[in-house]
């Protein structure tokens, strides 16, 4: 009797301590980086931000499913000296009274009665009765209260299926999803937490004239496309069917949930200004300098120059202008301004350690299998290509190419016995360009399509044998195309036309690359998936904390990707060929687009590039068996594929488990139905019904997000930085014999090869771009890493974790052994790259390697 009333009295003084980890506004405020990292922070401390835990065992009375709430608490005192705080953070400490009847917490409600937001981490209570330590993973921006309909909650780091939720937290995790589905109404202001559906309908600005009009992509069987987030911003006058956009300078403010904006200081929001900066700022300053100076390259080292001197900048008041404007540290690496101003860029690796390397052949076929655009390529199997386009529409488009253009070139072999040896292959340019090429050809770009064979030789390494050029009929589509077909030289004129013959497939490859490889099949592929999981996933969702980690500033980096770079006279219509076609171009590509074709192995196999064999490693037998991409790749995909079927199998123990989790087939079917809606009728999407069907999908997702996107986009600048190697633009034509261009080009080649491809304006705007996005940022978080080691309360997928992780330090180890190794000429070939793009890890900057977990830039 005494020991119950003594246990009773401990228990009714118990208090719980709880220690919450926050950042305040002001530390991520770009323009006010000097302002003291605790500044004031003592404003939130008394009453002015309140927590309540819910039970996760005991209901309110007359409310099963909505968890008893205890006695509200206050921040009481503010921690300094906690080794775990990164830069920017501060803790407070947080006393709850402990309450019986609330048993196990299972949620906490906040409020800010502050009349700023902040950024919320985590909240951690400590010697909670019977479970010891609570995690609240947290992550979220914290808005005044006033600006919700309902109160902030956050969920343990427990993970439960739909039916598995406690009662008290049912209708907490289904009112949550609710208020991130929002209503599908009205404009969408910053503290809104609201993920939502539009058509890329914000890409044109018709307001300011007839040039600037685009049109709308998605909703239409003609131009098919992801969705993205809506931003509920009103229509232009000029077309109810555009979206207004915000003008560049307020180019930040575009709409995405505020928790998609910022996981660490450095990233999103350097980006942002970064690319608002190069918008605005470096054009306006090249095209000072330019009207002072020639906008052409007269040769190979005044290209070179640019690395190894630098570019003089007028010093003027623009110039002092820009200067002013450009936010902290923002353009260090390749403007100078200590002395004489300098516009100077880091080297590229493709010409570090040898100046002309890039020219021959065997690099320009290595770079099909190594470089920045890897996936392309597939192996011939009929000769000579034949083309898929409608004849009706087109006419003959199937290749001119014979077996006299390249039988001679084949080591002995004939076409035939080549073929059947799967030794001939193809980079095909040809039908995914040749509907827009007259069209693209009115504008300053002269391209081909083009179709480019390659030879594998004894030695592993890839030959090109013929290159074909082609236009459409001078006399409509339907007569079909005119063709020309050029074979390697490597001496007098014939030298400098092969060259150029190659830098005609080089510009289709460098836009092709950034317009289908990078930002469709990677960046707008990917953004449905992001907007379902949050309105149909709870955080409480095993698959939600899965995938999560892989969405990481999607949406934020596709706003200002809209906003500042594939919008109408945005930085890629300035720097690649298609202009003001480039997005309507990507989205012809959509209409082919599978998704299941989207995981590593199922793409090499459909281009022809691998076979299955249960003998191989990885399962997949590789047809070119020095192809650094495919080597890596299936590693890396078979790592992933192994930690989702460990990670699912711990939650999903049936079949039935799969096609009964309510949120799960809500999810599938939005992805289908609303985010890739223009694809909802194809009957390649699986069906979600399997364990399989689920750890497939889920691998995809996770492989496009990271190593994918990792190997489009980290090589840009070490391999494209260096304009003549990977041109973006073509402003003319493959010169005629016995005309003036052709005398040039004997007279002088190097000044004729320049003055086809990108001038100065161009590609200096380019390799600033590049720059760019080609970075790590000091905070990136790498695959086989989370953010926190509490993303989960759950041991198993902590340890199936933990082994991806070793598994990945293994990938690490064979790379640098194959790069090693002498016997691979593919792994870095002429110009003595190792290919290490889907290295697993990176030091922060321009490195060449490092596979993020997300898309992430600095």
């Amino acid at each position: 009797m005494i020991h119950h009333f003594v246990d009773s009295l401990v228990h009714h003084n118990k208090k719980i301590e709880g220690k919450v980890v926050l950042m305040k506004k002001n530390v991520l405020d770009f323009n006010d980086v000097g302002a003291s990292l605790f500044d004031r922070f003592d404003e939130l401390l008394g009453n002015k931000v309140s927590f309540q835990l819910v039970s996760s065992v005991n209901a309110e009375p007359g409310n099963a499913l909505q968890g008893k709430l205890g006695k509200t608490a206050y921040m009481d005192n503010w921690l300094t000296h906690l080794p775990s705080l990164t830069v920017g953070e501060s803790a407070f400490k947080v006393t709850f009274d402990w309450e019986e009847e609330i048993g196990v917490p299972g949620a906490v409600i906040i409020r800010n009665e502050h009349h700023h937001e902040f950024f919320l981490k985590s909240v951690t209570l400590e010697d909670v009765p019977d479970a010891g330590t609570i995690n609240f993973i947290c992550n979220s921006w914290v808005y005044p209260a006033n600006r919700y309909t309902k109160d902030r909650i956050f969920f343990t780091n427990k993970t439960y299926l739909p039916h598995e939720t406690p009662g008290p937290l049912s209708k907490y995790r289904q009112e949550e999803l609710e208020v991130l589905r929002g209503t599908g109404e009205g404009k969408l202001e910053e503290w809104d937490r609201v993920y939502d559906y539009a058509y890329y309908n914000d890409l044109g600005a018709p307001d300011k004239g007839p040039e600037y009009v685009r049109p709308v992509l998605g909703g239409s069987a003609e131009l098919p496309y992801p969705r993205r987030g809506r931003t509920g911003r009103p229509p232009t006058s000029t077309d109810p069917n555009t979206e207004s956009r915000i003008p560049i300078l307020l180019g930040l403010d575009i709409y995405v949930p505020r928790d998609e904006k910022y996981g660490h200081l450095k990233m999103a929001d350097f980006l942002g200004y970064a690319l608002k900066s190069l918008s605005q700022d470096v054009v306006a300053l090249l095209e000072s300098i330019f009207q002072q100076t020639p906008n052409e390259f007269k040769s190979f080292q005044d290209q070179l120059d640019v690395f190894e001197k630098g570019i003089k900048i007028p010093h003027t008041v623009l110039f002092e202008k820009i200067k002013e404007n450009i936010p902290l540290d923002l353009f260090k690496a390749f403007l100078q301004t200590d002395g004489a101003p300098l516009l100077k860029y880091p080297m590229p690796s493709v010409i570090k350690e040898d100046r002309s390397a890039w020219k021959t052949d065997e690099e320009f076929g290595r770079e099909m299998l190594a470089g920045v655009n890897p996936v392309i390529i597939r192996r011939l199997e009929e000769f000579p290509p034949i083309s898929k386009l409608d004849p009706g529409t087109y006419g003959n488009q199937h290749s001119t190419i014979t077996k006299e253009h390249i039988q001679h070139n084949l080591d002995g072999l004939s076409v035939d016995e080549a073929l059947k040896r799967k030794r001939l292959f193809i980079l095909d340019h040809h039908d995914s360009l040749m509907p827009y090429v007259r069209r693209i050809n009115t504008t300053s770009s002269k391209i081909y399509a083009t179709r480019t064979i390659v030879f594998l030789k004894e030695d592993g390494t890839l030959k090109p044998v013929a290159i074909e050029l082609s236009l459409p009929h001078p006399n409509g589509d339907h007569y079909g195309a005119v063709s020309k077909v050029f074979t390697p030289a490597h001496h007098g004129v014939e030298a400098t036309v092969w060259q150029l013959a190659k830098a005609f497939v080089a510009v289709n490859d460098s836009g092709y690359h950034q317009l289908v490889s990078h930002w469709l099949l990677t960046h707008a592929v990917l953004e449905p998936f992001v907007i379902a999981s949050h309105r149909q996933l709870s955080v409480l969702h095993p698959i939600h904390r899965l995938l999560h980690p892989h969405f990481r500033y999607t949406m934020t980096i596709n706003a200002l990707g809209r906003q500042l770079l594939i919008n109408a006279d945005g930085l890629l219509e300035k720097t690649v060929f298609p202009q003001k076609y480039a997005m309507e171009l990507s989205s012809v590509v959509y209409k082919s687009w599978v998704f299941t074709d989207q995981a590593a192995p199922v793409e090499l196999m459909k281009r022809g590039m691998a076979e299955k064999d249960p003998h191989s490693p990885n399962g997949y037998k590789l047809v070119i068996e020095d192809y650094p991409y495919a080597v890596d790749a299936l590693e890396i995909w078979s790592a992933i594929e192994t930690w989702v079927k460990d990670y699912c199998a711990f939650y999903y123990k049936s079949d039935d488990m799969v096609a009964n989790d309510v949120e799960l087939q809500a999810w599938w079917k939005e992805i289908r139905e609303e985010g890739h809606g223009d694809k909802k009728d194809e009957k390649w999407w699986p069906e979600m019904k399997t364990i399989d069907e689920l750890t497939q999908t889920c691998s995809i997702v996770i492989w496009t997000a990271s190593a994918l996107h990792a190997a489009v986009n980290f090589g840009q600048y070490p391999y494209a930085g260096y304009p003549a190697n990977r041109p973006t633009i073509s402003r003319r034509f493959m010169p005629e014999p016995n005309t003036a261009e052709y005398e040039e080009l004997e007279k002088d080649p190097e000044g004729a090869y320049l003055r086809t491809v990108s001038n100065k304006f161009q590609s200096l705007l380019g390799i600033s771009l590049i720059e760019l996005l080609s970075r790590h940022s000091s905070d990136e978080v790498y695959l086989g890493q989370r953010e926190s080691p509490e993303w989960t309360a759950d041991s198993g997928p902590l340890e199936a974790f933990k082994k991806f992780g070793k598994k990945l330090e293994e990938i690490e180890d064979n790379i640098i052994e194959r790069n090693k190794n002498g016997k691979w000429r593919n792994r870095a070939g002429p110009v003595e790259v190792p290919y290490t793009l889907l290295f697993p890890t990176s030091d922060p900057g321009l490195t060449g390697r490092g596979v993020p977990t997300a898309f992430q830039y600095e």
